[in-house]
């Protein structure tokens, strides 16, 4: 169990306005080998709702949506469903779509791009 103080830091890098706080959770948070660290730091990521916290959650193999614990990828892609406003997430789904990305990455970004078609 991640302790309440490493809880409260993510959470507050995840607030924070400047996009450095993008590099650290995807350096730190989602490179941990805890697999709630690593959730926490991706649900941060997709709070953020901006196109370089969605990049790293959306277009990384290992990393978000792709991570290789269903419960962190399924933990970013119920984020990403919760979005109220899920326009940067479906530009970048779709550059990811239509990109040479390797085709697990690309099924997954298909895959949640339909699911955000339905929970619209």
């Amino acid at each position: 169990m991640v302790s309440k103080k490493l809880n409260n830091i993510i959470e507050a890098l995840g607030k924070h306005q400047d996009t450095d706080s993008v590099r650290v959770l995807n350096e730190i948070g989602t490179n941990c080998a805890n697999d709630e660290v690593r959730e926490l730091a991706s649900k941060a990521l997709v709070k953020k709702n901006i196109k370089e916290s969605l990049e790293v959650v959306i277009k990384n193999k290992g990393k978000g949506i792709n991570d290789l614990s269903a419960r962190v990828a399924m933990s970013a892609i119920n984020e990403l469903l919760a979005l109220k406003d899920k326009q940067i997430a479906t530009v970048v789904l779709d550059e990811v779509i239509n990109s040479d990305a390797e085709k697990e990455v690309i099924d997954t970004a298909r895959s949640v791009k339909a699911l955000m078609s339905f929970s619209a």
